[in-house]
């Protein structure tokens, strides 16, 4: 929920003319371990879904950040990044539209829509201690997005005051942001720390992950 909008996050929105990319080609488009199909959009029409419902510069990029980085979790982890890259993608769809009851339309939608009850779970799981929602994550899918999503945050804002790769930050440098409660004010670092409990990691463990696995965003 990391977006432009929110107002838990500094506003830093992306200098017109700015494109952000990633080379989604090494992901795969379904579950080697599963018995069957699931009912996922591809990548491009994921993306096509986001940006029918996401106007705002700031929160594509994010979305796309979120998305990268779970992606990065899943073969990390050895679950099915095409899940997990759209889970990523979709987390914040109603948010523009309905920040006052986040995510509760998305939540709805993606039943409707025959989603995985793992994404629904994580999405409403991420809201933890946002619009009254108390659902703590009980998949590591929900607690890798839970811990995800505010640190991506974290690490925009530096790249916009630091203007290098995502890839080149120190981990160092992002753990000092974390700790610094005046960068990034509105960031709610307690969702990543509990989101980093859950997923049974250590917050060096989670950062130093999120370099390697956010260096293709562009």
């Amino acid at each position: 929920m990391c977006v432009g909008s929110d107002p838990r996050i500094n506003t830093l929105i992306p200098g017109e003319g700015e494109q952000f990319n990633v080379d989604l080609t090494r992901l795969r488009e379904t579950d080697p371990t599963s018995s069957g199909p699931m009912p996922l959009p591809a990548q491009a029409e994921a993306q096509a879904l986001l940006e029918s419902h996401v106007q705002d510069a700031y929160q594509r990029h994010h979305a796309l950040m979120v998305a990268t980085a779970m992606a990065g979790y899943a073969e990390h982890l050895g679950h099915d990044p095409h899940l997990w890259y759209i889970t990523g993608l979709l987390h914040d769809i109603d948010f523009e539209q309905h920040p006052e009851t986040h995510p509760t339309e998305s939540l709805g939608w993606f039943k409707d829509w025959g989603y995985p009850e793992d994404l629904i779970h994580a999405v409403e799981a991420h809201a933890y201690g946002y619009n009254e929602f108390k659902t703590l994550p009980a998949t590591p899918l929900a607690a890798a997005l839970l811990a995800t999503d505010e640190l991506c945050g974290i690490f925009y804002a530096y790249q916009k005051m630091n203007p290098i790769p995502l890839g080149e930050i120190k981990a160092k440098s992002i753990k000092r942001k974390i700790k610094d409660h005046g960068f990034a004010a509105k960031v709610d670092r307690a969702t990543i720390f509990t989101g980093c409990e859950h997923l049974g990691i250590d917050l060096d463990e989670h950062v130093t992950n999120l370099i390697k696995f956010l260096s293709p965003v562009v």
